[in-house]
């Protein structure tokens, strides 16, 4: 969350499958690609190291979070 100056970070899962939420002025203007990119890249100490098997990202600047957040439960 610091890394990349997240306002909201919402992480559920285990070691096997992590599901992450992130919302964060990061996001805006950037491609869905280069969001995961920048989310994987300050998790990829710990995929290397096998500590995380499988990740699912959605990633929000804080004005879309505002529009999707009540489909989630997080």
């Amino acid at each position: 969350m610091n890394s990349l100056a997240l306002q909201e970070i919402y992480v559920t899962g285990d070691s096997n499958h992590i599901k992450i939420i992130a919302v964060g002025e990061i996001f805006t203007g950037m491609s869905e690609v280069k969001r995961q990119q920048s989310i994987y890249t300050s998790l990829m100490s710990d995929i290397i190291e096998k500590k995380i098997h499988a990740i699912t990202i959605k990633s929000y600047s804080p004005k879309e979070w505002n529009k999707k957040k009540h489909i989630y439960n997080p």
